[in-house]
């Protein structure tokens, strides 16, 4: 048994699954709307050392060792909207409010953090916290030259060919 007080890893991850599927009845609510005060300031695509779900990240293939990092990125909420008609009289098609992108947040989020980091590989992604105006979601990148025994496929952008479990499923693959 490896972990505090003789709990091992597996049965602390458990009950961190759990805090995290009702995060408004457990401890993670206060923690997070603590920790956004920081996390609203800091820039869209940040770096950080260590998952906020260590869970989560684990269980879609994050370790702790080199070649492997972790993004944050917010992502600003609500549908997209449309350039109005400039020119004529077009009355029909004048729809400019109420279109919704093909794409998820998350998916979003995975695209944003592969444009910013180019030599890495996207592994997956999980959300992490949203509030009335963003969403937050953690993206796992891997380097492919440190990590060879991957197999992530050939070519570059998983991401991009809608290869992560996100854009399988915008893609309709996962039930």
């Amino acid at each position: 048994m490896n972990g505090y007080l003789g709990v091992s890893r597996t049965v602390a991850y458990k009950y961190m699954a759990q805090a995290w599927r009702k995060p408004d009845s457990s401890y993670v609510k206060e923690i997070m709307q603590k920790r956004l005060i920081e996390w609203r300031k800091q820039p869209a695509i940040i770096r950080i050392e260590k998952p906020t779900r260590i869970d989560r990240a684990r269980r879609l293939g994050y370790k702790d060792k080199p070649g492997y990092v972790v993004v944050r990125v917010r992502v600003r909420r609500g549908g997209l909207r449309k350039p109005r008609p400039r020119a004529g009289r077009r009355q029909k098609r004048m729809g400019v409010n109420k279109y919704k992108p093909a794409k998820s947040l998350r998916l979003i989020a995975e695209e944003r953090a592969a444009r910013k980091y180019p030599n890495l590989e996207v592994l997956n992604s999980y959300w992490v916290w949203e509030d009335g105006r963003s969403k937050w979601f953690e993206v796992i990148l891997v380097d492919r030259t440190l990590l060879p025994d991957l197999h992530l496929g050939k070519g570059r952008g998983r991401v991009f060919r809608g290869l992560t479990s996100a854009g399988r499923k915008v893609r309709g693959l996962m039930a």
